[in-house]
């Protein structure tokens, strides 16, 4: 494997594994204050960010390459609101999408086919990541502070549950 992909799939690997933690946070920050359905969501997402983090584990050790994990910074662990927690998921669904987006363009210009094909998936899923996250922030601006409307909401996202997709590697 080309040692400018290795490393910038590594880079991917902790980026992956730092998202599940700050979902693992969210999630944290949703029950104590009793909104057991948006910590459910969260929960989901933490559980997607480690498919995603062994996806490319496997996928660097399958041609070859060498992980090498590192330290990961502790997330927020507090917001101001509902909608302040579910605006920074939905930064950091941005954040990663461009380093998803960098990650292709290091493929491309490494004549690496097979990462950019790997990629592609990823490319995807980002779509839906952002525009999942966007929907809850949308609805929460809508609600406000009413108490009921973020009741309600909070119902409608404990009905999420955890799919793997096709073919991805079974947690540890």
């Amino acid at each position: 494997m080309n040692k400018k992909i290795e490393k910038a799939l590594n880079k991917q690997i902790n980026a992956e594994l730092y998202s599940s933690y700050l979902y693992y946070s969210m999630s944290a920050y949703f029950h104590t204050l009793n909104l057991e359905g948006m910590a459910s969501w969260m929960k989901v997402q933490t559980q997607e960010e480690m498919v995603h983090a062994n996806m490319f584990n496997d996928y660097v050790l399958e041609r070859g390459g060498t992980i090498n994990l590192t330290t990961i910074d502790g997330p927020k662990t507090k917001w101001d609101s509902p909608l302040a927690a579910f605006e920074d998921a939905y930064a950091h669904e941005k954040k990663v999408t461009s380093l998803i987006n960098n990650l292709v363009d290091i493929a491309l210009q490494e004549s690496d086919h097979a990462t950019n094909a790997f990629l592609q998936w990823f490319v995807s899923e980002q779509v839906e990541e952002e525009a999942a996250a966007d929907s809850i922030v949308q609805k929460l601006k809508l609600v406000g502070k009413n108490g009921s409307g973020i009741f309600m909401i909070d119902q409608q996202l404990q009905q999420r549950s955890f799919t793997a997709p096709p073919n991805a590697p079974t947690l540890p």
